[in-house]
């Protein structure tokens, strides 16, 4: 059991002045605390152990410098398409497993149609091959809604669902199971 909590458990990285920056693996977060990147605000009150040290699991860290400003960009992929629509099929609504879902592209790729942000949905299998090589209101169906690129600042977020933040992070961020 603690093997697979350990695998599990995420460390939530804060900016200098404590505004949720985004979400890494506590692994990660170790070895940003070891070279002084970061310092642990709180933690698990769990214990990892190397064959030298012990270390608390970090739960949510602060960065010790500031963050160089740019516009990052989310990368193009099926994970974070997945992301995005939060699992569902943009067409009938209903949540699936990721193995469950397609990519869709709403303007077909034959009729010049581009594979990015905007142009690609998750449909379940059946609203898909429904859908065919047509356009959405060709097929009679309705997107649930329009593809976009997300937002840099809220997307390292978009993986968390409600009433799945981690109880030491809720001191730190401004949503959690109650809203």
């Amino acid at each position: 059991m603690r093997g697979e909590l350990e695998k599990t458990m995420q460390t939530l990285i804060l900016t200098q002045s404590y505004l949720p920056h985004r979400v890494v693996g506590w692994q990660k977060a170790i070895t940003m605390s070891f070279t002084g990147k970061v310092e642990v605000v709180e933690t698990y009150g769990e214990v990892v152990r190397s064959v030298s040290r012990a270390f608390d699991m970090p739960a949510v860290v602060r960065l010790t410098r500031p963050i160089r400003r740019g516009r990052a960009k989310i990368r193009f992929s099926r994970e974070h398409v997945l992301m995005r629509d939060d699992h569902r099929c943009q067409y009938c609504g209903e949540r699936f497993e990721a193995r469950a879902l397609t990519l869709d592209h709403v303007v077909p790729r034959s009729r010049g149609g581009t594979t990015s942000w905007t142009n690609i949905v998750t449909a379940c299998r059946d609203c898909n091959s429904r859908k065919r090589n047509r356009t959405p209101s060709e097929a009679g169906m309705k997107l649930r809604s329009e593809p976009v690129r997300p937002n840099d600042l809220t997307f390292p977020f978009a993986q968390l669902r409600l009433g799945a933040v981690p109880d030491p992070w809720k001191s730190w961020v401004w949503w959690d199971a109650e809203t």
